[in-house]
């Protein structure tokens, strides 16, 4: 995206980068399709940014800089408030603008005068456009803004159509593992308001990679990384054979990531003693103890054998792989509401939850085995960028969808499903990854 601002090597400069001797780079620019200036935080000035915001979110992003001429490009100072200028800003456009648009707003104070300084108001160019001031399409127009009309109000839906289509198509992507058919969940994190197609300088790349392999060693995990045709590929070293299906986070030019984790599966015995027990709870047994089927008796009943699995082992790996995320995000100081999240399925039909917790046994007796309901498919796209979603956790979104996926009752007013969801979470804390 546009920046007015660079560096000493010429390179774009970010909002948070930006200091106060660099306002002096806005002398030799004028205001033009990406830029606008403004002397004061005047009402007159207030009514007016809504009118700003979405047309440069309507268009191809840009900044507003208030407290710079627009004749001159002097300096004129604006006073420091009591409150906080990007919650202002941010209010006004709650208030007018709709829907809300991604914005973010930094005042740079003057380092001779703490009390005053300059705001600057960056815009990314929206995703989900169009997006209307006091009712009007606002689009930029040269050095201003004016409304929207026939083929261009066309464009800006067709833009929001495309976009998510890209996200969905986002959604689509594998990570390779050898066991076929293995079961996964998938956790996707599209970065919106970039191209996965734009370059990414070397680096940057690095930059990226030492992040997330510090979150790896914040976790106490070791890695391994793998270089696909677009991406990075981080998979959780195992520690007895190469061959041993465990997680993995893919890494996107564009920030963009995908978390894959397999689920523990319970083999040999722990396996025949689980499924023997589910079938006790589900009223199958029988009270003779020679009739008493067997977990290859239970098999015989389906087409293929069950497959079973630990719901707090997995949990727990679904977890703590989803915190990795959420120390990356903070290693690299971004924010989640630039992302679009959906999790997804692959392989778990039919899979049957266990868990030697009481309270599960219980429920199981009085309602029979949860298992994974659903063929393959990925869940409703959550956009993050609506304002709604200023505490979310990659860690908790993964763990209560994880729960919801499975069957349980997430949510629900039954203190009996309740206790069922709190009793998994608490066996879960310190369990097997």
């Amino acid at each position: 995206m546009f920046s007015p601002f660079r560096d000493a090597q010429g390179n774009p400069k970010q909002l948070a980068d930006v200091t106060y001797a660099d306002l002096d780079q806005l002398r030799d620019l004028d205001e033009g399709y990406a830029l606008e200036f403004k002397r004061n935080f005047s009402g007159n000035v207030q009514k007016k940014i809504p009118k700003i915001i979405a047309s440069f979110a309507n268009s191809a992003g840009g900044w507003l800089v208030v407290g710079i001429a627009d004749d001159d490009k002097s300096v004129c100072p604006v006073p420091k408030l009591s409150a906080d200028y990007g919650q202002i800003i941010g209010e006004i456009a709650r208030r007018h603008i709709t829907p809300i648009p991604r914005f973010d707003v930094r005042f740079v104070p003057d380092p001779e005068a703490p009390r005053q300084g300059v705001v600057l108001i960056e815009v990314a160019e929206g995703d989900f456009p169009p997006y209307v001031a006091d009712g009007i399409v606002e689009v930029r127009e040269g050095s201003t803004s004016g409304p929207a009309v026939g083929s261009a109000l066309v464009e800006l839906y067709d833009k929001a159509t495309k976009r998510r289509l890209e996200v969905r198509k986002f959604c689509e992507r594998t990570v390779y593992y050898a066991l076929p058919e293995l079961p996964l969940f998938n956790l996707y994190l599209f970065h919106m308001g970039r191209r996965g197609a734009e370059a990414t300088s070397r680096e940057a790349s690095a930059e990226r990679r030492r992040a997330l392999e510090a979150s790896f060693r914040h976790q106490g995990m070791a890695c391994r990384v793998q270089h696909a045709h677009d991406s990075l590929i981080f998979r959780v070293a195992a520690h007895d054979d190469f061959r041993t299906p465990h997680s993995a986070i893919e890494l996107f030019g564009d920030e963009s990531m995908k978390l894959s984790v397999p689920v523990v599966l319970l083999t040999g015995k722990a396996r025949e003693e689980a499924l023997t027990k589910l079938m006790e709870l589900a009223g199958k047994s029988g009270s003779d103890k020679e009739t008493k089927p067997a977990a290859a008796d239970a098999d015989m009943l389906f087409p293929e054998p069950v497959r079973i699995m630990s719901a707090v082992d997995t949990l727990a790996r679904v977890t703590r792989m989803a915190a990795l995320l959420d120390r990356y995000v903070r290693e690299r100081e971004a924010a989640w509401q630039q992302y679009a999240v959906a999790y997804e399925l692959e392989n778990m039909a039919g899979v049957v939850l266990w868990s030697d917790d009481p309270t599960y046994q219980t429920y199981v007796a009085e309602h029979g085995a949860l298992y994974c309901a659903t063929t393959d498919c990925v869940s409703r796209v959550r956009y993050l960028n609506d304002g709604a979603h200023n505490a979310f956790r990659a860690r908790q979104f993964a763990g209560s969808h994880f729960f919801e996926a499975c069957g349980l009752p997430l949510g629900s007013p039954s203190p009996e499903d309740n206790a069922l969801v709190d009793a998994l979470l608490r066996t879960a804390h310190g369990a097997a990854r």
